[in-house]
């Protein structure tokens, strides 16, 4: 059956590389939200564009279960309303819904990877540190998934996703 596969994690954890790696290798949709937030803001970089590229997201994930094909969803989906959106898109397609969070237990480690990664989508800029630890995230706890990216490779943690989706 087709299914949504939503990631959800702080900026910095690795939903990025993993949600990529794990799309190549299973040959699905990616869908990453940064990418269609950068497109909003590109006429007016202040602008709040609100949970709009949340929604056109799960617009273009409905469109395409509707033609069998799975779905990611690369975003820091940081609260139940956020997950709350793609759920709903998935029962709309009727299609299976699987949540991942990713999350970093080593502190070192993570504030390393926000400090050296460079930025690939132009005009929208990663927050510093600071501005990471100060996002109001709220764990997905109830998440079919959780998988701590300090004691997993981006491979080794593709390799658990589709472990468990079986």
């Amino acid at each position: 059956m087709h299914t949504l596969i939503s990631f959800a994690g702080l900026p910095g954890v690795g939903k990025t590389t993993v949600a990529r790696h794990f799309a190549r290798q299973q040959g699905i949709l990616y869908l990453r939200v940064d990418e269609i937030e950068g497109v909003l803001m590109i006429d007016d970089p202040e602008r709040d564009i609100g949970p709009a590229g949340y929604q056109i997201a799960a617009a273009l994930a409905v469109s395409n279960l509707g033609l069998g094909l799975s779905s990611v969803i690369d975003c820091v989906n940081p609260w139940q309303l956020t997950r709350d959106i793609f759920q709903d898109a998935a029962r709309k397609a009727k299609s299976a819904f699987f949540g991942i969070e990713l999350y970093c237990s080593n502190q070192t480690e993570h504030r390393h990877r926000v400090e050296t990664r460079h930025a690939d989508i132009p005009g929208k800029a990663l927050p510093d540190w600071q501005k990471v630890m100060a996002r109001d995230y709220h764990p997905w706890t109830d998440a079919d998934i959780r998988i701590d990216t300090a004691k997993l490779s981006a491979e080794q943690a593709a390799h658990e996703i589709i472990r468990n989706l079986k």
